[in-house]
């Protein structure tokens, strides 16, 4: 059972551009970041490095995390009930830690099942864009108050 989850706010040309991936509609159908939860026994960090390589095939690029500048947590009660029950019983919200990756300027990803488009936004063209409104909140945190 997983407890917590990352995010992972992928950039380039400077960090001029983010990466904005559009979950399939079997996910739900949004604009999201790279996210994934944390499975049994990883870190944070081992879990960012490892959705980032599942969901994009972004590997050797190193990590940075946002620290309690963009650590957020959301209701679970905001999940559909087959997501909720990946969660232990009683949990009542899931606390995100968040990461930058900073790929090279001319990389473009190649998604997962789990996604079905992508797009390089400014990074508030992105925040605007994501369906959460907190990891809206943490990417302008990381990116654009920095």
């Amino acid at each position: 059972m997983r407890e917590a989850e990352v995010a992972i706010f992928v950039t380039r040309r400077g960090r001029s551009e983010v990466l904005i991936a559009h979950r399939s509609p079997s996910q739900g159908s949004y604009w999201h970041t790279i996210a994934g939860g944390i499975e049994a026994e990883e870190t944070p960090l081992a879990a960012a490095v490892r959705e980032l390589a599942e969901e994009t095939g972004l590997t050797g690029v190193e990590l940075q995390p946002g620290g309690t500048v963009a650590e957020y947590a959301y209701a679970l009660s905001e999940e559909p009930p087959e997501r909720a029950a990946l969660y232990p019983e009683g949990l009542v919200e899931v606390r995100v830690h968040c990461f930058v990756a900073d790929a090279p300027d001319d990389w473009e990803p190649t998604l997962d099942w789990e996604h079905d488009d992508h797009r390089w936004c400014a990074p508030d063209d992105a925040a605007k864009t994501l369906r959460w409104p907190e990891t809206a909140e943490a990417l302008r945190r990381l990116l654009l108050e920095a």
